[in-house]
């Protein structure tokens, strides 16, 4: 038998059970993945919690949970040529990762470059793609100042690492005990909340020219005020600001398995940091959720198996 992650209600994480079901079989063109390593992320917590989210999801109970994996290749279905059993892939299913097995067509997993981590592996998909192709999307060069809310989180953490790689100026919001490691990666941090654009002006009294968004709350009211045009914000939660100001909303769809695997490699050379918070068994993903749902993270949570 193998485990899943899955709720049969809407609610806390408390919903969250540990069941057994038959292991899946690949069908030809897929793999099978024995998962070793399954990030968790905002978007999870928002489908169980029956919250909105960026695209409406449909819910069917029983229901699965998570999306992001890292694991080893333990059976293949007819007609894979391009994967060997053993070989160590990452990616994403979604409402299917946190399980002992998963199954997933071939051509949608990449390989683990040498040197990274199987834990930033498996919690590399959604928020790295996100990261990846909010960051594309404006264009940032060295006349930039960039404003990044939730800069410690998962998404933030690195989108301030690849915004300061195009050449811009970095500002992230996090809270106080995350001041030092921002400052660690050359980004000027303040603190969110209410006094946040008064903070950006005492460290960039010309304005910002540009912000990313992964907290909501106001937060592009904010980035309006201190002069970054609405084609020049995106955000990735709040809903309303898209259609209401014009902002962009690019998210993980915008990144391709080839932005993914560049990024991956920078990580394993260490160009960019994916800290993890914390890590739990899978037994205990509603703890795993309590701790995201409670905030100040830094950087990824994640779910082993083993």
């Amino acid at each position: 038998m193998s485990r899943r992650v899955e709720y049969s209600k809407l609610g806390g994480p408390e919903v969250l059970q540990i069941v057994e079901v038959e292991p899946p079989h690949p069908a030809p063109g897929e793999v099978r993945v024995r998962v070793l390593a399954a990030g968790i992320n905002p978007f999870d917590a928002k489908v169980f919690r029956g919250m909105p989210t960026a695209k409406k999801q449909s819910v069917t109970f029983p229901m699965g949970n998570g999306s992001d994996f890292a694991g080893v290749i333990d059976e293949l279905g007819e007609g894979v040529s391009s994967l060997t059993l053993g070989d160590l892939v990452m990616g994403a299913r979604t409402f299917f990762a946190q399980a002992d097995f998963l199954v997933i067509a071939a051509n949608r997993v990449i390989l683990v470059p040498e040197g990274l981590p199987i834990g930033q592996a498996g919690s590399l998909n959604t928020a790295g793609r996100t990261a990846w192709a909010s960051v594309e999307s404006l264009q940032l060069n060295d006349e930039d100042v960039v404003l990044v809310s939730a800069a410690a989180g998962g998404v933030g953490v690195i989108a301030v690492q690849l915004a300061k790689r195009a050449g811009a100026t970095v500002i992230g919001s996090a809270s106080e005990s995350n001041h030092d490691f921002l400052r660690s990666l050359g980004v000027i941090p303040v603190a969110y909340g209410e006094g946040m654009a008064d903070a950006v002006r005492a460290v960039a009294p010309q304005g910002i020219t540009a912000a990313l968004d992964n907290f909501g709350h106001g937060f592009v009211d904010v980035a309006l005020e201190l002069g970054a045009p609405a084609s020049r914000i995106n955000t990735i939660a709040d809903y309303e600001s898209p259609e209401k100001y014009g902002v962009g909303a690019v998210g993980a769809a915008g990144a391709s398995l080839d932005d993914l695997r560049e990024l991956a490699l920078l990580v394993a050379a260490g160009a960019v940091d994916v800290p993890i918070d914390s890590v739990f068994p899978l037994e205990r993903a509603a703890d795993a959720y309590t701790r995201l749902i409670e905030g100040h993270l830094r950087g990824k949570i994640v779910l082993v198996t083993q």
